[in-house]
């Protein structure tokens, strides 16, 4: 798998900001199929910082209706990410 692909998109939420800013720790939104070695060698070699740890989740399909028409959203995954002390990724800051 390209590192490209492993990453999707950056979680901006209050909860994920105050986790960056308390605890060191980024959110991502991933590739489903990648695995935890995968986001950490991708992580590390697209932003040049050290990872100490990595927490991954799975979020669920979930129901969405628009007026008569029903359907499902996409299954995705989330990565929490935990950089080393003194490490940041420049694009989140001034979020």
């Amino acid at each position: 798998m390209n590192i490209y692909d492993v990453i999707q998109r950056p979680l901006v939420t209050e909860k994920s900001n105050v986790a960056r800013e308390e605890e060191n720790t980024v959110t991502l939104a991933v590739n489903p199929s990648a695995s935890k070695h995968d986001i950490r060698q991708a992580v590390e070699a697209l932003f040049n910082v050290n990872v100490i740890r990595v927490h991954t989740m799975r979020q669920p399909r979930k129901s969405r209706r628009v007026g008569k028409h029903a359907g499902r959203k996409a299954e995705w995954k989330k990565a929490i990410v935990q950089l080393a002390e003194g490490h940041t990724i420049e694009f989140f800051e001034g979020v």
